[in-house]
């Protein structure tokens, strides 16, 4: 048996472990609806915390839960009209092709100094989220130029992903709205589209390597299901600046996150 596998034993399936998973999910699931994120900011620390997961575990658990979890909130926002579909494709295909790539330079690169670099990525970001208003009736225009964009997008996010395990709606919303002009919400709605195709083919690789606790992943994304879609009913209901603050929020408490690895990364060198 592996290791991962061996990470949650069967004495783990009890009442504190379902609640546990129910309330990781229900959390995960605003979120995920309300900023366009996958929810593994939220899923990830909140395993490891409650139930013990090691990181590893975690990280995979959360790839599965984001599958049903973005797969509802593409369809809240779609209803909106909110959801650029080609162009979350584009985005998807690079990502897929950057998370191999980040994979391969993970070896490579000192993880301090990304999670340093990635902070101050995360600053400028929150910075600009109170200097740009995004006007909820911007468009996402798909041609030559923005779609090669695009690609470069998806690929820089999945190189991310592969390094740090972080992006997703992170990275993709603010760039779509800072650097294509488009709307929050279709920045948000087509952040959780890309994220679908991403997260199965990470997710098919996890359970051949039985780095997926598949119980833990049906019971998150299942409550997560439940909020999505109120987040996203919210994020409609929130004017762009508000929407921008809030967001700026959440990228702070990410910020502090990783900073706080890095930190303590460096005290145990």
């Amino acid at each position: 048996m592996s290791a991962a596998a061996a990470a949650t034993p069967a004495r783990r399936r009890d009442i504190r472990f379902v609640l546990a998973c129910i309330g990781v999910g229900l959390a995960a699931g605003l979120l995920s609806g309300l900023f366009g994120v996958g929810g593994g900011t939220v899923i990830v620390p909140m395993l490891v915390l409650l139930l013990r997961f090691d990181q590893r575990l975690a990280a995979g658990t959360s790839l599965a839960a984001i599958v049903p979890t973005a797969s509802v909130g593409v369809v809240s926002y779609a209803v909106h009209g909110s959801v650029a579909w080609i162009p979350a494709l584009i985005l998807a295909a690079g990502a897929v092709v950057g998370a191999q790539i980040g994979s391969w330079l993970l070896a490579r690169i000192p993880q301090n100094t990304l999670r340093w670099g990635f902070v101050g990525f995360l600053v400028i970001v929150i910075v600009m989220l109170f200097i740009v208003v995004p006007s909820r009736d911007a468009a996402l225009e798909l041609t030559v130029a923005s779609g090669i964009g695009l690609a470069v997008l998806g690929l820089f996010t999945g190189v991310m992903a592969g390094l740090l395990g972080v992006g997703g709606g992170v990275i993709v919303v603010p760039a779509l709205i800072f650097l294509f002009g488009t709307s929050d919400l279709i920045a948000k709605g087509t952040s959780l589209l890309m994220m679908i195709p991403t997260a199965i083919s990470g997710t098919v690789g996890n359970v051949k390597r039985r780095n997926v606790d598949l119980v833990a992943a049906a019971l998150v994304g299942v409550a997560a299901c439940t909020t999505t879609a109120l987040g996203a009913w919210i994020a409609t209901l929130l004017s762009p600046l508000v929407a921008n603050i809030l967001f700026a929020c959440f990228l702070t408490f990410i910020a502090a996150q990783m900073a706080v690895r890095a930190i303590r990364a460096r005290r145990a060198r």
